[in-house]
């Protein structure tokens, strides 16, 4: 990874799933390291892009399977606070488990000049998943923050980890360890 061709994506860590509608207990473990890990990264002019489910109420396909949550405009669709977005954020909305199905995010990431990715959020076997893919499909490098991703269940986190790995050759990282890259 090169630092300047390289940006992190949150994906979902919005109120509806970590407090809210779909809550994830688990979610709670990744605010403090994902914390240190967007504050290290804007020191280091690290672009930081949150990639938010912002669904249209009795509209979106999602919201069959899952009921509503982040709703466009809602208090559940926004980034939770301990995150603190800053103005030199990104916040790219998305209505479907892909931060780049039918989005910005690519011309976004182009336009930044960005061909390396650091993925955290929710859920690693959903739409971080899902993020991911298009991400190496559409040609970037999939690192992946074990510390600052999650899933539901421990089964589900695991299983997502793996199949980043041997699917799309993600590379794992701790927070630590792109802590110390980032001071490099």
């Amino acid at each position: 990874m090169d630092k300047k061709h390289t940006a992190i994506i949150v994906v979902d860590m919005l109120n509806d799933f970590v407090t809210g509608a779909l809550t994830c207990q688990r979610a709670l473990d990744t605010i403090a390291p994902t914390k240190r890990l967007l504050e290290e990264a804007r020191k280091h002019h690290i672009p930081v892009i949150f990639s938010n489910d912002a669904h249209i109420k009795g509209i979106d396909h999602e919201l069959k399977l899952w009921g509503d949550h982040a709703i466009a405009g809602t208090k559940g669709a926004e980034v939770i606070p301990e995150l603190e977005v800053k103005s030199t954020d990104y916040i790219v909305p998305k209505r479907r488990y892909s931060g780049f199905f039918h989005t910005d995010l690519d011309l976004l990431l182009k336009e930044l000049n960005i061909d390396s990715l650091i993925m955290t959020g929710l859920h690693t076997h959903m739409c971080v998943r899902h993020t991911s893919a298009d991400a190496y499909q559409l040609g970037y490098e999939v690192n992946v923050c074990k510390d600052c991703t999650n899933s539901f269940t421990k089964e589900d986190y695991e299983y997502g980890l793996k199949y980043l790995k041997d699917v799309y050759g993600a590379n794992i990282y701790s927070v630590d360890e792109l802590v110390d890259w980032m001071n490099k």
